[in-house]
């Protein structure tokens, strides 16, 4: 497999694959047959001979410089099909709620694209591999997914499914565990315009043209631009020192992939788990996140859409720099107070929900609330909270000494 350069980065060709319908390009015409040379008549023992026919070497840089002039001629086009392919699926992400680092996009460079054209076959080193390199090379238009864990490539291998028809795929991985080869993780697929889309005018022009699309994680593509420019292909041509390095490296990058997602998976069970106890009342051993404490104080103190997730990651950190441990020492604590009633007596219109919260803890936890608060450093919050509380204890407020520190349950 060919090590994408720089101004290559994305490209599947030389990969294993299995096509499932031709991939159509633009066609160029034939460039004719290679010229051919005579070769001197010679003598042998005053013998003359008769002259030998054979043809010349090919000619690459020929075949380069028509190549890019070839492709210079239709590289706009294959910029706005790579646009066009961008916008739609960053709207199918956005559709179905489908979050990845990064939907990049580009037209092959007419540099790479020359280089690739004047690639010498495998079979036949006198020959290139791409003949009509218009023709046979398949990424001029190409689309990259970056996604943050490895369980989105399974989203996304649904979604192009789904809205695009797919010509190929290619696994990187696979193919380098077959082929015992140090490389990068990633799953390359050529697709078309579907029917149905490509008979609406913005797509028309579109229909019959390939666009590369590459999907990998955000840590496979940092291993991917690294290697470009490491430039090893072959793990006989790797000294051992650094083959031992490179094993680990890859393994390590793995292992961070896989516990990333794991992370993930469990923080999906622990969240539907506390909205769970949450909605049942049981609030016993309940972890105060900021998505566990935004159920809570819905429940208990009704919704506020106003609010952002910032502010509840914030009170989050408040109650455990004030010691609470569990949502049911929260309950607890605030339980005999009214935050509405709290609220007339500090007088003004009638605030948001963690304002409101924040005064029932405030009476709750008397001075503690405010020599334990993450602001109690600043002079104008003590002095407007200690005030607050007088106003509590002349409206007969009974201030509570609640101690979150020896309350554990």
């Amino acid at each position: 497999m060919d090590t994408p350069t720089k101004d290559n980065a994305i490209g599947i060709t030389g990969a294993a694959v299995t096509p499932s319908a031709a991939a159509p390009a633009v066609s160029i015409p034939d460039t004719g047959t290679p010229p051919i040379a005579v070769r001197p008549a010679v003598s042998v023992a005053g013998i003359a001979s008769t002259p030998s026919v054979g043809p010349a070497p090919f000619d690459f840089s020929r075949h380069e410089r028509k190549a890019v002039s070839d492709y210079l001629a239709v590289q706009p086009f294959y910029v706005d099909l790579a646009s066009v392919i961008a916008r739609v699926i960053e709207e199918c992400l956005r559709n179905r709620d489908i979050k990845v680092q990064s939907v990049l996009h580009r037209a092959k460079s007419p540099g790479s694209f020359g280089r690739k054209a004047a690639t010498p076959s495998e079979e036949d080193p006198n020959t290139p591999e791409y003949a009509e390199p218009l023709k046979q090379i398949t990424d001029l238009a190409g689309v990259r997914i970056i996604t943050y864990l490895p369980a989105t490539t399974d989203e996304i291998d649904k979604l192009l499914y789904k809205e695009f028809e797919v010509v190929e795929k290619s696994d990187k991985g696979k193919e380098l565990i077959e082929d015992e080869r140090f490389g990068y993780k990633s799953v390359h697929y050529l697709i078309r315009v579907k029917a149905d889309r490509a008979q609406l005018a913005e797509y028309e022009r579109f229909a019959k043209n390939v666009t590369e699309i590459q999907v990998r994680t955000i840590l496979q593509d940092a291993w991917a631009e690294i290697e470009h420019d490491i430039q090893y292909k072959s793990p006989t041509a790797i000294p051992q020192e650094i083959r031992r390095r490179f094993m680990a490296l890859a393994g390590l990058l793995e292992i961070a992939d896989r516990e990333f997602q794991a992370i993930q998976d469990e923080d999906r069970v622990l969240k539907t788990s506390a909205r769970e106890k949450v909605d049942a009342g049981n609030l016993g051993g309940v972890e105060i996140t900021p998505d566990a404490l935004k159920l809570f104080l819905d429940k208990k103190l009704g919704p506020d859409y106003r609010i952002s997730e910032g502010s509840y990651d914030w009170s989050t950190r408040m109650l455990k720099r004030l010691g609470f441990h569990d949502l049911k020492q929260v309950e607890t604590a605030i339980e005999p107070y009214d935050g509405d009633h709290l609220n007339t007596i500090i007088g003004g219109s009638r605030q948001g929900q963690l304002t409101r919260f924040e005064l029932m803890l405030m009476a709750a936890l008397g001075e503690r609330f405010i020599e334990n608060h993450p602001l109690s450093r600043y002079p104008w919050f003590s002095n407007t909270h200690k005030n607050m509380l007088e106003k509590f204890k002349e409206k007969g407020i009974a201030i509570g000494t609640f101690d979150p520190t020896q309350n554990k349950r």
